[in-house]
Parts: structure tokens; sequence; C-alpha cells
């Protein structure tokens, strides 16, 4: 992913199987939280890619923890 200077736009690929999905994104109002160096980078689940998207911040403080260790009887 890239994100544009004033951090209202991400531009990425996304890769298929078969071919590259163009992605980009334009925030009407806010910006996106992007990482400034590379200590900042990481990688990011699912939920967070989607709060990224939303232009939320991919740490929220209520959002429901990973449970492990559960089994179904």
């Amino acid at each position: 992913m890239l994100c544009g200077r004033r951090k209202d736009r991400l531009k990425g690929l996304y890769w298929e199987g078969d071919g590259f999905v163009l992605v980009y994104k334009r925030l009407e109002n806010g910006s996106f939280q992007w990482p400034r160096n590379g200590e900042e980078a990481r990688q990011l689940t699912a939920q967070q890619y989607r709060w990224l998207m939303g232009g939320l911040s991919v740490e929220q403080p209520r959002a429901h923890k990973t449970m492990s260790g559960l089994n179904i009887v």
C-alpha cells in the first residue's frame, strides 16, 4: 500500500491468484493512520484493515480481543 503526503488517499495492489486488483481509496474527511517510519510499519489483521479503510485508528481500545483455546463441545 502507498499513502499520499496528505494521508487522505491510499493505493495498493492485491493479488487474486490470476491477476492484480488495483485498490484506490480517498477519504472525504479525515486522514488515514499511516506509519511515519519503518519501525511503525506492521502487519494488520483483517479487522484492522477494515478500520484503516474506514479512516479509523487500527488501535481500537474497545474492540474485542482475539480468543484462543476455546473448544466446541
